[in-house]
């Protein structure tokens, strides 16, 4: 491989909540640092542990380089950038530059949709598990989620309930839907058909819809991102879509997103909204971060991070079923992320979850709550780390944590 994800970085003391944030509250974020003899691995917070793809901080140091940072307007080279990267990467045709509108973040860029498409108090329909982050910002913000569950099928893939999805908008008067794409915590990489029945759903009874695909590069080997705009001209009108470079790069930490809306009634009005706070304003930097990464060279770095990823998830997938009688895991398809049921390894054990996550905890494995996320006795899992760490986490979990 031409980039390096294999070595381990200390992050201690580098603006890292993964590693900085491990202490108990009300200082810290986590339930406190490990054991005496662990040292911690990050399998937490939902960023990666890789070096980002080199042309991102050369970018952003040649323009830094410069000392005046005054105001600014995007550039054609930010505009550009992101139009051949949708067609590059997904496909996408047709898109130009008034179709383009800054976010600060994907979660501000849903409230701002839900706020032209939906009055304080409305129902929301969201699949769980749920985003922690959808909780929260809906929450805050007045709207109230109406859950519609996903089930695993025959041959464990996590599927929309669709009987219960239109029973819900009718029941309910959902307005407006939150959809995950690829689906976060579960890894689901929808298929064409799922989308396209989702979508006509929605056209039935007048739902639009905030299609949060800020996981669309990270696509797992022989899976295919579909954009949810790209199934039928009534979904390319019918949709809010919401993408970022962060997750794929790991940049969350120099803030920067952005939506696309092809209808102009929606994005007027999703423009204005997003521009009423006056604090929704593109970074300089981040303008150039993104410029950097939108080069061929990161199409090279995230086709070897997909592949690094996959090795990842195999080998995980593999240990957990393999070794932790009890814990149910349905394999991603996308993401970095792992969702483990552990409902019939605590019952089996007497243990709760709490003293399952704390035990991990204590050996340095920093895994997350997963009732964040709606899942009752679940634990979500980062696993973009070399995989020497993931296999150290496997091995400490397997000797200290899931044993008899």
């Amino acid at each position: 491989m031409k980039y390096d994800f294999t070595t381990v970085i200390d992050r201690t003391g580098m603006d890292a909540i993964a590693i900085d944030g491990i202490r108990p509250a009300p200082s810290g974020m986590a339930p406190g640092g490990p054991k005496d003899g662990f040292d911690v691995i990050p399998m937490w917070i939902a960023d990666m542990n890789f070096a980002t793809c080199p042309t991102i901080p050369q970018a952003v140091i040649r323009r830094a380089q410069h000392p005046l940072y005054g105001y600014f307007a995007p550039t054609d080279d930010y505009y550009d950038g992101i139009i051949r990267w949708q067609e590059q990467r997904n496909g996408v045709t047709g898109l130009t530059r008034e179709h383009i509108g800054y976010e600060n973040g994907v979660l501000g860029g849903v409230i701002s949709a839900l706020n032209v498409l939906c009055s304080r108090g409305d129902k929301v329909l969201v699949h769980s598990p749920t985003y922690i982050g959808f909780t929260n910002s809906l929450t805050n913000n007045g709207y109230r989620m109406v859950h519609s569950p996903l089930v695993l099928d025959g041959d464990n893939v996590w599927r929309m309930d669709f009987e219960d999805m239109e029973k819900k908008m009718v029941d309910e008067h959902i307005h407006a839907a939150i959809f995950c794409s690829p689906h976060n915590p579960c890894g689901r990489v929808w298929e064409r058909w799922e989308i396209e029945r989702f979508m006509e759903l929605c056209k039935k009874h007048g739902v639009y819809v905030i299609s949060d695909e800020i996981w669309s590069d990270i696509i797992l080997e022989g899976h295919r991102h579909i954009p949810t705009q790209s199934v039928s001209e009534d979904a390319r009108t019918r949709t809010v879509a919401l993408y970022a470079p962060s997750k794929t790069f790991n940049l969350a930490g120099l803030v920067g997103s952005y939506h696309i809306v092809y209808d102009p009634w929606l994005r007027e009005r999703m423009d204005k909204e997003s521009s009423l706070c006056h604090y929704n304003e593109m970074n300089v930097l981040s303008m150039h971060a993104l410029i950097g990464a939108y080069q061929p060279e990161g199409h090279a770095w995230v086709d070897e991070l997909r592949q690094v990823l996959t090795q990842n998830v195999d080998y995980a997938y593999s240990y957990i079923t393999s070794h932790f009688q009890g814990v149910e895991l349905s394999r991603p398809q996308g993401t970095y992320m792992l969702f483990l049921d552990c409902t019939g390894w605590c019952r089996e054990h007497g243990r709760t979850i709490d003293q399952l996550l704390q035990a991990g905890w204590d050996v340095g494995v920093a895994w997350q709550d997963g009732r964040l996320f709606r899942g009752p006795c679940h634990i979500r899992m980062n696993l973009a780390l070399p995989l020497s760490r993931v296999q150290e986490a496997m091995e400490r979990l397997s000797k200290y944590v899931f044993c008899p």
